[in-house]
């Protein structure tokens, strides 16, 4: 993944915030490189990251694919109907066309990387702006890392690929911690 960005969709009122929603729901933006992974490789990952035979509290917290075009449409209908046979339940997912999508306040950006502030220190250092640090590769692919604890050799390889040596070293050896 190239970038990520939390933010609001599928409804029709202008400008929600999180404390104005309407009718949309909380969703992620991603831009991708298709020479690397493909929609349907983000699809089974999607899949995997929720329970979609969970009914949803509210429209807000709705499990939704938004395609963009015919092809995402049918590779995101075939996959449904792959999960339903899988998991022999009926899925709660909502299939719509991408409308508007509308960026989520600053706070809910990048999240789990704002929880580590010893992270956040040094990434201002690299991203002086807040619009850098939100579209930055590794600052979504730390933040990935941090929700879902991946591998960290995994991690090395990315960060060492998009940052100088020594920041990736120095962002490494927070994320590593001392005993280790």
């Amino acid at each position: 993944m190239i970038r990520t960005r939390a933010g609001y969709t599928g409804g029709k009122k202008e400008n929600p915030t999180y404390r104005a929603l309407g009718d949309h729901a909380e969703s992620i933006e991603i831009d991708y490189d298709p020479a690397v992974i493909s929609y349907g490789e983000l699809l089974e990952i999607f899949w995997k990251s929720h329970d979609p035979g969970s009914r949803p509290w509210s429209r807000q917290y709705m499990p939704a694919i938004f395609y963009h075009n015919e092809e995402q449409k049918k590779l995101a209908v075939e996959s449904m109907k792959r999960e339903e046979a899988r998991t022999l339940r009926k899925i709660y997912t909502e299939i719509s066309p991408a409308s508007k999508f509308y960026r989520a306040e600053d706070y809910h950006q990048k999240y789990y990387l704002r929880q580590r502030p010893e992270l956040m220190i040094e990434l201002k250092e690299i991203y002086p702006s807040n619009e850098d640090f939100l579209n930055s590769t590794a600052a979504a692919r730390l933040n990935g890392y941090l929700a879902v604890k991946g591998p960290y050799a995994a991690l090395q390889a990315e960060i060492a690929d998009l940052l100088p040596p020594g920041e990736s070293r120095k962002l490494l050896d927070i994320i590593r911690g001392p005993d280790r």
